[in-house]
């Protein structure tokens, strides 16, 4: 079974810095159609063509700790039970029963997807029994098959699995390649912030009124910042960027000279005293949002008026906070994984894993979002949060998906915002007005690599380039 490489000493960016380096060429304006979010056509086709040739994030190791453990993850009609079926061996099989066609394990009602522990898998129609090899261990009447029936026949059919990150990842298509060459450059740059070690503090699910890309697309870009969350711009000016990366993007900020590692999630707050404003600002996110912080982070943020001088230049605040939070962790426990300043820079704040999950990484903590298709409603799709971070050994807590509506106040002040706009934005590609997306070059490239990447598979829907009015 393969697991992200553990990384306790710096980083380095080599194998991408040309890759990753800040400039380079400008991306050409472009406008992409509404097709690949509106069209009931297109979300059909997407079964085919993409979520069956596509490796998928399906779940985390930690879910399935020992031998018999499992979870399902359905993807449209096809559903997948994942299970360890060894100390060190996690296999997935379709979850099918290869007599009638009857799903073998049900997901409970409400629920995201089922998972338990077993050691034997039985069909509810008829009996047949499954081992975690996927081999058919019972059949009710054999001999009245009069030896026709084969292991191989009977067998649960296969489905590919490797894991990365401490996320367990799928793939339809038995003729795939590897997963790493896949993740890659991601995997390359993620693999020093260790997210393996990471646990989850909260997860949270919702069946959404829009399509699976507008909700994905709400998250991988900061040039929405000013206007969707105003209240975060006391706080410092979010310009962005973002960028292609092979089939996946990043994105992040730009940041002055001398505050390069100011381009990553842990950033100081702006203004003329950034002790005073980082503390706002970690506080305000802990208390409103939840995410990106930890309550290591928001204390050590709060002792910075005490510890430090009026006037502390702002690359000294970044160190000092940085360097507290670091050593109370330490002192409770939880160990930061050492990542070179100029790669957290070069990182970014979060990677779009193509075609539907972003990683939004930091040294100790994660947040990450999912979409996928519900059903073959363009309209509509199941979106997922989740927050990692790092916690002492033997005092991880276990999480579990939690269902709320869009109006629960468990998302917080924040995130609402976003799904205002999500519902918004799929309603409005459907007026016979609207021409279609214009993504900001620089602070939207995440959206259009998404497209770009979306027509390789599809075969449409590819970004078309903007030509200059006369005279520009």
């Amino acid at each position: 079974m393969n697991t992200a490489a553990e990384v306790t000493g710096e980083a380095s960016a080599e194998p991408h810095e040309e890759l990753l380096a800040v400039g380079g060429n400008r991306p050409e304006p472009v406008s992409i159609g509404v097709e690949a979010y509106v069209s009931a056509e297109y979300a059909r086709a997407e079964r085919d063509k993409l979520w069956r040739k596509v490796w998928l994030q399906a779940g985390r190791l930690e879910d399935i700790p020992d031998v018999g453990n499992y979870l399902t993850y359905d993807i449209l009609d096809d559903s997948v039970l994942i299970v360890r079926s060894a100390p060190d061996t996690i296999q997935a099989y379709y979850n099918v029963c290869s007599h009638r066609g009857r799903r073998l394990v049900d997901t409970p009602k409400g629920a995201r997807n089922a998972r338990g522990k077993r050691l034997q898998f039985v069909c509810g129609f008829h009996g047949w029994s499954f081992d975690l090899q996927g081999q058919c261990s019972h059949i009710l009447q054999r001999e009245d098959w009069r030896g026709a029936l084969s292991g191989e026949r009977t067998r649960l059919g296969k489905v590919r699995v490797d894991t990365w990150g401490g996320w367990i990842w799928i793939n339809l298509d038995p003729g795939c390649g590897a997963l790493r060459d896949y993740l890659e450059p991601a995997a390359g740059m993620l693999d020093p912030f260790q997210l393996e070690n990471m646990r989850c503090r909260w997860r949270k699910w919702i069946v959404f009124d829009c399509n699976w890309k507008v909700a994905l697309e709400a998250f991988d870009e900061t040039y929405h910042v000013p206007a969707t969350h105003p209240e975060f711009m006391r706080f410092g000016n979010f310009v962005g960027w973002g960028r292609a990366q092979g089939t996946h993007s990043n994105i992040g900020y730009d940041a002055p000279k001398g505050l390069e590692q100011n381009r990553a999630k842990l950033r100081l707050g702006a203004g003329a005293d950034p002790r005073r404003s980082t503390a706002e600002m970690q506080l305000y996110t802990w208390e409103q949002v939840n995410t990106n912080t930890t309550r290591t982070l928001v204390d050590a943020a709060l002792r910075l008026v005490d510890e430090l001088p009026e006037g502390t230049p702002a690359d000294q605040v970044l160190k000092h906070w940085l360097d507290s939070a670091r050593r109370d962790d330490a002192f409770r426990g939880v160990i930061w994984p050492t990542v070179d300043p100029a790669h957290v820079g070069r990182s970014g704040t979060a990677w779009q894993i193509f075609p539907n999950f972003q990683i939004g990484h930091a040294v100790n903590n994660a947040l990450c979002y999912a979409a996928r298709p519900y059903d073959y409603n363009p309209d509509k799709c199941i979106f997922e949060a989740a927050v990692y971070e790092l916690f002492p050994k033997g005092q991880e807590p276990r999480t579990e998906w939690q269902y709320l509506s869009a109006d629960d106040p468990g998302w917080g002040s924040v995130l609402p915002q976003d799904f205002s706009n999500m519902a918004a934005v799929q309603q409005g590609m459907k007026n016979g007005g609207f021409r279609g997306n214009l993504p900001n070059p620089k602070a939207e490239g995440a959206v259009s690599s998404l497209h770009r990447n979306l027509a390789k598979y599809m075969g449409t829907g590819a970004p078309r380039a903007l030509e200059q009015p006369d005279g520009g």
